[in-house]
């Protein structure tokens, strides 16, 4: 029986993750979505273009550090849910300038938090990472539900806060609250700095790859389709008050992935003008700091209770990704130009 419609408010729902969700809330279930965003650097137009004309689908643009915002968009739509996926979310950037990651995660998350206990909503889902569960070593068994938080970078330590405000207000105000800790996610969209799409285009333009340390820092990889259809299981299904982990049983190194990803690339695009694979291009550089050894998730629960699972397995997913920004380099062209002149230091 599929579940009786709900308008649901998505923040952050022209990033990566977020558009993800709100494409699958418009094309495979009832619902209708209200999507907030503040239109960042990481927020693009194109990623919700094709269900922008839908009837129900609306978009807002706002900052959801501003209470007052919020409050009227609230009023406005009169959300039965929330979807709160808005966050700063590369690790490098929190090491560079922790202050908007505190900003954003933290305050951010306390502003939808009390405009959602004021309107009342049905169910607070909070979407965080498996980044506050800290490192494992090679041989630890993977994060659940119980796993003690131990961030180790301003991104995860701001996550694990915001963590900690949605099950407060939980417990202190009976806010129906939901949240979800994923594993790394790839897939069509996603910003052009993050490690996939970075590596891709770079093998595309024969650039030198950037590894960081030896490359055997090891990450589950979940397709961005399939934690958008797990997200849409836990706010039609989950049990308040409920964690759910969400992983794509795909675990990698760093190293083994950029080479995967210069193999396809290969395959897909043909090899370099001199004739030598794309390995080549390869480049160790030296290590973030704090750079976390090893992620995984054990998603038993959301499986056993909800019946979800990942449908792409990581050579599938992997392999349609690189097909997609080769295909669609219209999109991520402009964002690269864009990051290669602020790099540059020609425009702040």
């Amino acid at each position: 029986m599929k579940a009786a419609p709900l308008k649901i408010l998505v923040t952050g729902g022209k990033g990566f993750i977020g558009s993800a969700v709100v494409r699958h809330l418009i094309n495979e279930t009832r619902h209708s979505v209200i999507n907030v965003d503040k239109m960042t650097y990481a927020a693009t137009e194109g990623s919700t273009q094709s269900i922008a004309d839908s009837p129900l689908y609306e978009f807002e643009h706002a900052d959801i550090c501003d209470i007052d915002c919020i409050t009227e968009v609230f009023a406005e739509h009169a959300p039965d849910a929330v979807m709160h996926l808005a966050a700063e979310s590369h690790v490098d950037r929190s090491i560079d300038g922790p202050a908007a990651f505190v900003q954003t995660n933290l305050i951010g998350t306390f502003t939808m938090l009390e405009a959602a206990r004021a309107a009342g909503v049905q169910r607070f889902h909070h979407i965080s990472t498996d980044e506050v569960f800290g490192s494992l070593g090679p041989n630890d068994p993977a994060f659940t539900e119980t796993t003690p938080y131990d961030p180790r970078s301003p991104y995860s330590a701001s996550k694990a806060g915001s963590d900690h405000l949605v099950r407060a207000w939980g417990e202190t105000y009976d806010l129906p609250v939901l949240l979800t800790n994923c594993s790394n996610n790839y897939g069509p969209f996603h910003f052009p700095e993050k490690l996939i799409p970075l590596v891709t285009i770079r093998a595309l333009h024969g650039e030198p790859l950037p590894v960081y340390g030896a490359g055997d820092n090891i990450r589950d990889w979940l397709h961005v389709e399939d934690h958008a259809a797990a997200l849409v299981a836990v706010v039609e299904r989950g049990t308040p008050g409920e964690t759910y982990n969400i992983g794509g049983k795909a675990e990698r190194t760093n190293l083994e992935v950029v080479e995967t990803l210069c193999d396809l690339v290969d395959e897909i695009a043909g090899p370099l003008d001199s004739g030598a694979s794309r390995r080549s291009l390869i480049t160790f550089v030296a290590d973030r700091p704090g750079h976390d050894q090893r992620y995984a998730i054990d998603q038993t629960k959301i499986q056993r209770d909800l019946g979800w699972e990942p449908k792409h397995t990581f050579d599938t997913g992997l392999r349609s990704t690189v097909q997609w920004y080769l295909d669609n380099q219209p999109w991520w062209q402009p964002l690269s130009d864009k990051q290669a002149t602020e790099r540059l230091g020609l425009k702040k």
